[in-house]
């Protein structure tokens, strides 16, 4: 059970709200030399799962790109694309990508979205533009407000939805600390009992962006009134 001490780190370093990078860093070192590693094995099983793992450095080829698109205005193209149809709204726009998100994480597709390029460059604007649309022109809590809710669906639609696809590493985790605990369970046993997590994660979200209509009203009225 000591060698859990890192989970506890995180969630008290994420609480404390300190730097992420030195948290995890921090973690698992902790989990390292609890679980009876000395400090320099640790220090290398960091660095084999770096090197082993070289599809990170994909990231790195990614931004250029996102930048350059930028650069040349996508985040103004989508934001006026999506302004210009009435049916759209923020909500709407978040819970149709929060749906493919799920989805295509469900299938094992976890690098079709993403913060850097997907939900910077598209999906924030497009909602952004769905609200101005909506609601005029937008002070600027409410659109941190809406990147914030943008950021969120991304992030819960990824993590409910690649349970369910046997092969993704969180699946092979589980199973990997269950075998070592004597509980021998498939993969295909964990992904079935991720579905419903992941459906009660759609309806309870879902519920949240509807009711984000309300929330932006709230802060308009509140700045308006201010003003």
């Amino acid at each position: 059970m000591l060698s859990l001490i890192g989970i506890v780190i995180v969630v008290i370093g994420f609480v404390l709200r300190i730097n992420p990078l030195l948290v995890v860093t921090v973690a698992g070192i902790a989990t390292g030399i609890a679980s009876g590693l000395a400090p320099l094995e640790v220090v290398a099983a960091f660095g084999k799962a770096f090197i082993t793992s070289r599809y990170v450095a994909i990231v790195w080829l990614v931004l250029p790109v996102i930048g350059l698109l930028e650069h040349a205005g996508l985040k103004e193209r989508a934001r006026a694309v999506v302004a210009g149809l009435r049916a759209a709204t923020a909500p709407r726009v978040l819970l149709a990508y929060f749906a493919i998100r799920q989805i295509t994480a469900a299938l094992g597709l976890t690098s079709l979205g993403g913060h850097a390029q997907m939900v910077r460059p598209l999906i924030a604007p497009m909602a952004e533009g769905a609200a101005e649309n909506q609601y005029g022109d937008l002070p600027q809590s409410v659109r941190y407000t809406i990147r914030a809710h943008t950021a969120a669906v991304d992030n819960i639609a990824l993590f409910f939805g690649e349970d369910i696809f046997i092969a993704i590493g969180s699946i092979l985790l589980i199973r990997g600390f269950l075998d070592q605990n004597g509980i021998h369970v498939e993969p295909a046993q964990l992904a079935i009992w991720a579905i419903p997590t992941a459906i009660c994660a759609f309806v309870i979200h879902c519920t949240r962006l509807l009711l984000l209509d309300r929330k932006l009203r709230a802060e308009l009225a509140q700045k308006t009134e201010q003003v």
